[in-house]
């Protein structure tokens, strides 16, 4: 079927859709398609004010009408196209109640109460002199309403009134009122009951930092009076007279106890109790030496209870990595105004080991399996260290015009994680959460029998921190990669000439530098904000200190080495910025995405090494281009299509620009449309590579890609696949012809559409 003829069925079906929703009610029934919220007003109200409360009052309108699509309620015909099943499971029960949707009706009862909600609300908005009508309109069977409120001025406060009196509580709590940049009840500001409530919820808030622990917000009166004239209301904030005496006073820590190695089936005597640093430790096992806690406990004897230290000994008990329940209860102490903590703690499985196999059949007839065996150490030491080692194996082999190639990978890398900072300078880290000092270690190994072999040793030293639960940063002083090619065939050594791309793929490479990385997600807070953010950059310099002092410059022949290799001199730079827009509902929004990067190589280096430059095209980049091989700049490689081995082509420079709706399709099932555009450059001219340096004309150079997909959400993880096609290509085809979209070419289709299958969204 053409593009054309497919577009024609598809709106010949939603137009049957849009009218084929009634014929299927009963005589008394009416479908609801939608309500209306108006406001008007006999006092000073403006217009931001009164499109504000439409707004609120349509928001809480129930039930929603059922969903549309280009202004048709397709899921509802789905649902009617379908005679009720005899069975709740099935092709047809899936069909009708999983794709389709049932007609939403709108009874007497629902109306009636939704204008109770918009009248409640709208008093405890402060307009206490209004009401609220409802008008309906039926035609066709299709029930519509409009709901009307009449209001009058919004009432404000005129004046806020604390308890006074003598006792140690309300001293605390005028204390708190001092401070008017946090108080919540202002003066002059409008009457809202949300803002009593918010209130009542600060003073709580402060008064548990100040050791009342049995204080609670439902020991707070708020009496309003609304007699004072003007549309002004008076507050006085009050403690119940019920409150109980234990409320009213602050404690103090006496006994911090710690059951190390909790079961709830088990023993919670202190048999075996040892005191270490002011806290009694229970650990009969030894599994923990008691300097942990010492670095991660907050609370000691004689400290005021306060909910932060509260938090913040929990929060750092689980970010140790070696419990997987925390809990801690607070019982009186044997003297007056004082509590014993009781920290309970279950720890994870000490040791764990995972296999993952898997199987794989590329496009350019390649087949072959990978094997990856993680195994990890929850508490080396006994000091809380974490230890995973992971070993991967793999063979791949092809057969290209006869010819057998076999690929073997494999490597091992072990990575250590100490929960403190090992360091000769200092750090400035959260409290709140435990930093940890990495040191990591691999061993790699690529070999294509038909063309080389190449042996990589890694290794690193730096640290992880938080300093909130949205920012994570990582500082790696000492990274050291050292790659070295070998069993280089004749028939692929012919090849390297004339082609420095491919022959700086396999060179002999020495990295030695450091690496910064700087990490924002608001998304890490769970939240139901409209706008999320998220920032990543990355600062990777290699070889500059010593190339500095050792005065190296490869371009006026004063290469210098280490350990008889030459090393490299460059500074990379990245930036990724990416943008979630809030719909309405969690499953939809709009999404952008900006990623921008430049390598910078000098000194002891011409090029940026290969596996430091950027590249584009990919089941997360460019996603209507194949994975690395788009770019540079304007450059066609003539033998992307050949299928012997692919030519990645890297890039100093890159853009990348993103834009994806998301909105879920039915059940676990989401849909996308995406459109991403960018490229990759070269710093310099590349003879081999015509057209890939980076000008000012590089707009022009810039591919754009479109396209669909599917996410298949199930929790623990997201499949996800895309189908993608190039908008605007940077190169000119073979033959100079220029590009073109034609979906009714089969051979177009076979070239362009590109399948993505991967797991997790792409930003």
């Amino acid at each position: 079927m053409k593009f054309s003829k497919l577009i024609l069925f598809v709106l010949v079906v939603i137009s049957v859709a849009s009218c084929d929703n009634t014929k299927h009610l009963a005589a008394n029934q009416n479908l609801f398609i939608g309500s209306t919220s108006k406001v008007k007003s006999t006092g000073k109200i403006s217009k931001s004010e009164r499109s504000s409360l439409t707004s609120q009052m349509q928001a809480l309108v129930r039930p929603k009408p059922n969903s549309t699509i280009l202004g048709a309620r397709l899921k509802l015909a789905i649902f009617n196209s379908v005679k009720e099943p005899k069975k709740k499971k099935g092709l047809k029960y899936w069909w009708k109640y999983k794709i389709g949707e049932p007609p939403i009706f709108a009874s007497y009862t629902s109306l009636e109460k939704n204008r109770q909600i918009m009248q409640n609300h709208l008093d405890n908005k402060g307009y206490f002199r209004d009401s609220v009508t409802i008008d309906t309109t039926i035609k066709h069977k299709k029930l519509s309403v409009t709901y009307t409120a009449l209001v009058d001025s919004q009432y404000h406060i005129q004046q806020v009134a604390y308890p006074n009196d003598s006792s140690v509580l309300a001293k605390q709590i005028q204390a708190t009122a001092i401070n008017k940049k946090e108080v919540f009840l202002k003066p002059k500001d409008p009457y809202d009951l949300d803002v009593i409530k918010a209130e009542d919820t600060r003073l709580d808030a402060n008064l548990k930092e100040n050791g009342y622990y049995y204080f609670s917000p439902d020991y707070v009166i708020a009496d309003v009076d609304s007699t004072a004239g003007h549309h002004t209301v008076d507050i006085n904030m009050r403690i119940k007279p019920q409150t109980p005496t234990i409320a009213r006073l602050p404690y103090y820590i006496k006994d911090v106890y710690v059951f190390t190695d909790f079961d709830i089936n088990g023993d919670t005597s202190l048999i075996g109790a040892q005191k270490y640093d002011g806290y009694t430790i229970i650990d009969p096992n030894k599994k923990f030496k008691p300097i942990i806690f010492s670095r991660t406990l907050v609370f000691q004897s004689g400290d005021v209870y306060n909910r932060t230290d509260h938090n913040l000994s929990l929060n750092r008990l689980i970010t140790l990595g070696v419990y997987k329940f925390v809990k801690v209860r607070f019982e009186p102490g044997d003297s007056t105004q004082t509590l014993d903590a009781y920290y309970y703690l279950t720890p994870t499985n000490k040791k764990s080991i995972r296999f993952q196999i898997s199987a794989l059949q590329k496009s350019n007839n390649a087949t072959g399996t990978e094997l990856t065996i993680n195994w990890r150490n929850r508490n080396l030491l006994r000091g809380a260290e974490l230890l995973t080692i992971s070993a991967t194996g793999g063979i791949e082999r092809q057969i290209s015009s006869g010819i057998s190639d076999n690929i073997l990978t494999a490597g091992i890398e072990a990575d250590l994680y100490v929960p403190r900072i090992i360091a000769p300078f200092e750090i400035n880290t959260s409290s709140a959460y435990v930093p940890q000092t990495k040191f990591s270690l691999g061993y790699q190994l690529y070999n294509r029998s038909s063309e080389y072999t190449l042996t990589s040793i890694s290794g690193s030293y730096g640290y992880v921190w938080k300093n909130s639960i949205q920012t994570q940063q990582t500082l790696t002083p000492i990274n050291i990669n050292y790659v070295k090619p070998a069993n280089i065939t004749p028939a692929f050594a012919d090849s390297l000439i004339g082609d420095v791309t491919l022959a700086r793929s396999i060179e002999k490479q020495f990295i030695i530098g450091s690496i910064y990385n700087y990490n924002y997600s608001s998304l890490a807070k769970p939240n139901n904000n409209r706008n999320n953010f998220y920032f990543n950059g990355n600062v990777d310099v290699s070889g500059n200190l010593y190339g500095l002092l050792s005065g190296a410059d490869v371009s006026k022949g004063k290469e210098k080495k280490i350990f008889g290799k030459p090393f490299t001199q460059y500074i990379r730079l990245e930036a990724d910025f990416r943008h979630y827009l809030n719909l309405g509902t969690p499953t939809r929004s709009l999404n952008t995405r900006l990623d921008a990067g430049i390598g910078y190589a000098y000194g002891n280096s011409l090029s940026m090494p290969f596996i430091k430059a950027f590249f584009a095209g990919g089941v997360s980049d460019l996603r209507g281009f194949r994975a690395r091989t788009l770019g540079p700049g304007s450059y066609y490689d003539s033998t992307r299509k050949r299928d012997s081995f692919a030519i990645d082509q890297p890039g100093d420079i890159k853009l990348l620009g993103t834009v994806e709706y998301r909105a879920k399709l039915f059940s676990i099932v989401r849909y996308a449309l995406f459109a991403d555009a960018g490229n990759v450059w070269s710093r310099r001219t590349d003879a081999s590579r015509p057209g890939s340096k980076f000008s000012s004309n590089f707009l022009s150079q810039v591919a754009v890609d479109a396209g669909v997909g599917l996410r298949f959400d199930i929790s623990i993880l997201v499949l996800r696949l895309d189908i993608a096609f190039p908008v605007s290509v940077p190169y000119k085809l073979p033959g100079g012809k220029p590009y073109k979209i034609d979906f009714g070419s089969s051979q177009w289709r076979s070239d362009n559409l590109i399948f993505n299958l991967a797991i997790g969204y792409p930003f």
